[in-house]
């Protein structure tokens, strides 16, 4: 397998078709989908609503397996595995960020945060994770305590302290205003660069794609466009 630009492949999405099934008749959501996602990088994955975005993250993300094709990750093919791999390879490798936060409301930030390091064989320390997301004056608050950006920072926190491989990222920003938006860009772009963690952030806001190493381009479940920034914009500068 090709390495591009000298970085390891650490997912590839092989000729990948996705089709689900109303009553007995076929919805195709991705068609030949090829694409390869760095080691390390940050990507974004942008395209209007119905264009395979969250497809191509359940994908990647281990909750769902292609109709053909492969979805290699470290050349392990995850559309081959049983429940349980898939199981394993979430709790090993995957850290999930959503919209929405998904908290569990009667426990603390960092009650909430210490739930997920304890589904993990190699967690982060909680209360550093806390502190870099901002938080480490605010742990032993609620949910109902907390803002939206701060909600959405304790959420990060969860995802980041299992020290997953890979951090997806599905529309971060959608709930937040322009300044919290940002604060959070700014979080994962750091988690990136410092940790070194893979982040994908998968967006309809053609915006957020500034940020990214690299924007793949979605419409009608096909890859049209790849591209890369190479300056991608500080996050403080994003504007929509």
């Amino acid at each position: 397998m090709d390495q591009p630009d000298g970085m390891d492949t650490l997912l590839h999405l092989d000729h990948v078709d996705r089709t689900f099934w109303m009553g007995e008749v076929p919805v195709r959501v991705l068609t030949g989908v090829d694409l390869r996602i760095r080691d390390g990088e940050l990507l974004s994955i942008v395209g209007p609503s119905g264009s395979g975005k969250t497809t191509i993250l359940n994908l990647i993300g281990g909750l769902d397996q292609p109709s053909s094709g492969h979805v290699w990750f470290r050349g392990r093919d995850l559309g081959a595995e049983t429940e349980s791999g898939l199981t394993q390879y979430r709790r090993a490798h995957v850290g999930f960020v959503f919209q929405f936060y998904n908290l569990v409301p009667n426990l603390t930030a960092r009650e909430n945060v210490m739930v997920a390091a304890e589904l993990s064989d190699t967690p982060l320390e909680v209360d550093g994770v806390l502190g870099r997301v901002g938080l480490s004056d605010r742990g032993a608050h609620f949910p109902s305590q907390l803002s939206g950006g701060e909600q959405q920072r304790v959420a990060i926190a969860r995802a980041v302290v299992k020290n997953p491989t890979l951090l997806l990222c599905d529309e971060p920003t959608g709930a937040l205003d322009l300044p919290t938006g940002r604060t959070v860009l700014r979080i994962l772009a750091d988690l990136n660069r410092e940790l070194g963690k893979t982040v994908i952030i998968i967006t309809h806001n053609a915006a957020l794609s500034r940020v990214a190493d690299r924007v793949v381009r979605l419409g009608s479940g096909t890859v049209r466009a790849i591209e890369a920034n190479a300056v991608p914009q500080p996050p403080e500068e994003i504007v929509w």
